[in-house]
């Protein structure tokens, strides 16, 4: 498989951006669904979770009581036990939506190869899991439904041939149905739910800060949404199963059942190829990504102070702090996990050393990115600033992976592409200004759109003062401007610098025309 993007991957992304961005005008970042769905996914377990908890209280294990007392619970406490049973079965439908929107999003976005290996492989299971906990759930209400779950499930596990005696015949007469297999149910209905939960865990521990918790505003607006289903549309059940009657007419629901009818339309080996082979695909995606290895962050131990700011603002742990050797007692320097970087350079946005002002005529930082270091940001930003000419002159700083800033460039804008937006450390812009810049325009993904989860988040707050290392409190908050725009938003980008070009034409002169070319001595 080839590591660049197919033609109609490009095109499903630029469709998937047009809808995150019309869900951002109607919602906002924090509350648009589309950027928030692992964090949706887990809101809406626990929603599932609650409402199971609630019904388990009632609910008869009995063969005889176990259509009994979940129709009781619905008709006769309908304000409270059908709310949680309706509660149930939509928060369920809308896990598997969420689940599989997360899952085609990541692929689109080829979050399956490098060091993401890890979290796409454990989530590979989490699918059979949630379908396996989804259709457990029908069997205990043994209805018409469950009876026809039942007998197709048995009937697609005995071509497996693991059980000996086919697993089908426990349903060919009421007699075979005991009060032992609800109880059985019911230990797997809880057990593999909790199996699915600490699988979703495995799941994001190679992510730092992981978005679990929706934003208040999503989640209430989602509780909402599932509450008015359920008040509209309860679920109820059909009529009690009968092992004597094959069953004519089932309302069912196509988010977890999708495949039973093909079980009997094709056949049980059929199905059992189809869903072998979407697995081994899917967990083999991370073996077939053909691309270019990531180059891995490097730590320069006699400049490293042990801060620890790349251990705290590294997206996914790949950095951790390490007792220094021969040093004094609680004294630490960084480690990049090769493994777990992600070649983003937030690590050395965050590094207190990576100050364009230092004397050093070859600046050498606690933690860099070999493919694109701070010294030569510096080079490369001196040379810009000698050469801008115009009324107003503006350093841009973009990004690799959101919206294109090279086609900006003119006399009097100077653009710099970083490998993430959070790789820029702050004093650059205080530098630039001081060298003659009249302006710095920041830019790079969308919240929540940002390919290394946290680069434009970490950005903003680093230059508004509210993370360190911070913009110095002696730059003028107009003359900085920060916008994000993804891919595909090129035209929006160049607008919002024409609007901040005539922003600046308000303001005095800023600075000395061209930087210092003062001798720095040596390191």
């Amino acid at each position: 498989m080839s590591g660049a993007p197919s033609a109609g991957r490009i095109a499903a992304l630029r469709q998937l951006q047009k809808v995150e961005r019309g869900f951002d005008r109607a919602f906002g970042a924090a509350a648009n669904p589309w950027r928030h769905l692992g964090a949706l996914g887990f809101f809406l377990f626990w929603v599932v979770a609650a409402s199971g908890i609630y019904l388990y209280v009632f609910f008869d294990t009995s063969v005889e009581g176990a259509y009994s007392s979940v129709d009781a619970l619905t008709r006769g406490q309908w304000y409270a036990g059908g709310v949680m049973r309706s509660l149930h079965r939509y928060a369920s439908d809308a896990f598997v939506i969420v689940v599989a929107l997360h899952l085609v999003k990541e692929f689109l976005h080829r979050r399956y190869a490098g060091f993401r290996w890890f979290s796409w492989l454990t989530g590979v299971p989490l699918v059979w899991f949630l379908f396996a906990s989804g259709i457990g759930g029908y069997w205990l209400v043994w209805d018409e439904l469950a009876q026809f779950i039942a007998i197709a499930t048995t009937e697609w596990l005995d071509w497996l041939d693991l059980f000996g005696a086919p697993l089908a015949r426990n349903f060919l007469t009421a007699e075979n149905v005991s009060s032992r297999f609800f109880t059985l149910l019911v230990f797997l209905h809880i057990g593999i739910p909790l199996a699915l939960l600490l699988g979703m865990f495995i799941h994001v521990q190679r992510v730092s800060q992981p978005d679990t918790n929706p934003a208040r505003a999503l989640g209430w607006g989602t509780f909402a949404a599932l509450l008015a289903l359920s008040l509209a549309v309860p679920a109820v059940s059909m009529e009690p199963a009968d092992l004597a009657v094959m069953p004519q007419r089932l309302e069912f629901d196509w988010f977890y059942l999708f495949a039973y009818p093909f079980v009997y339309s094709w056949s049980p080996a059929a199905v059992w190829a189809l869903a072998g082979a979407a697995t081994a695909v899917l967990a083999a995606l991370p073996l077939l990504a053909c691309g270019r290895a990531a180059t891995v962050a490097r730590v320069d131990v006699n400049n490293c102070n042990g801060c620890a700011r790349c251990f705290a603002d590294c997206p996914y742990a790949a950095v951790i702090m390490q007792p220094r050797a021969g040093g004094r007692p609680g004294q630490q320097h960084a480690v990049v996990i090769p493994a777990l970087c992600a070649s983003c350079g937030i690590c050395a946005g965050a590094c207190p050393s990576s100050t364009p002002f230092r004397s050093n005529e070859q600046l050498t930082t606690g933690i860099d990115m070999p493919q694109f270091t701070v010294n030569r940001l510096r080079a490369q930003l001196e040379g810009a600033l000698a050469r801008l000419d115009g009324e107003r002159r503006i350093v841009v700083f973009g990004c690799d992976c959101a919206a294109a800033v090279g086609k900006l460039e003119a006399p009097d804008v100077a653009v710099f592409s970083l490998l993430c937006t959070g790789q820029l450390p702050p004093s650059f812009v205080e530098y630039a200004l001081r060298s003659g810049a009249d302006g710095i325009f920041v830019t790079g993904c969308r919240s929540g759109d940002c390919q290394y989860r946290f680069g434009n988040t970490l950005t903003r707050e680093r230059l508004e003062r509210k993370r360190e290392p911070h913009l110095r409190g002696n730059v003028a908050a107009q003359r900085v401007r920060i916008a994000w725009y993804s891919a595909g938003e090129e035209a929006a980008l160049n607008h919002e610098l024409e609007r901040f070009h005539a922003a600046l034409k308000a303001l005095p002169r800023s600075g000395p025309a061209r930087p210092s070319r003062r001798k720095r001595m040596p390191a």
